[in-house]
């Protein structure tokens, strides 16, 4: 039986770990500094945030679940923390009752207007600053191939 794989050469498995190692690094961070100031976690963030950009500040769960990059059932727990908190309201879509639609409260607004500068000083401070604007837009042109590579349509 023949071997087709295409084994990666030194150069592309040091790349590789560095970017494995950065991919549970970067999260582990943003969620460390969003608990430790904001109470939330960056999946909740995510959520708020999702929410914060749709109009009315609304979005049918399955599609926030698709921007969250998380599965229904997880949202669904995390809507419900949120919900507890007031930050977000969950009803059956008016258009199709098959569907939920979750809505950012006044107060979930408020939360994520607070949480937002601490995550973007994080942000900043953990990916950009290290950086020059050229690998900046190099950082961005990558990840934008890896994502289409991913089968992710989405613009970014």
């Amino acid at each position: 039986m023949a071997d087709d794989t295409r084994w990666l050469d030194d150069d592309e498995h040091e790349t590789w770990m560095a970017l494995a190692t950065l991919v549970v690094r970067l999260p582990a961070a943003l969620d460390r500094q969003l608990q430790r100031d904001s109470g939330l976690s960056h999946f909740e963030y995510q959520v708020l945030a999702g929410l914060s950009h749709a109009p009315e500040r609304t979005l049918r769960m399955s599609v926030l679940a698709s921007f969250a990059e998380g599965q229904l059932p997880r949202l669904s727990q995390v809507a419900a923390r949120l919900e507890k908190r007031g930050w977000l309201t969950r009803a059956p879509d008016p258009t199709d009752g098959r569907y939920t639609l979750a809505t950012l409260t006044d107060e979930g607004m408020a939360a994520l207007v607070d949480s937002a500068p601490g995550h973007v000083d994080t942000v900043r401070r953990v990916v950009f600053d290290s950086l020059t604007k050229p690998q900046v837009r190099q950082l961005r042109d990558i990840a934008r191939r890896i994502n289409q590579a991913t089968g992710d349509s989405t613009p970014c």
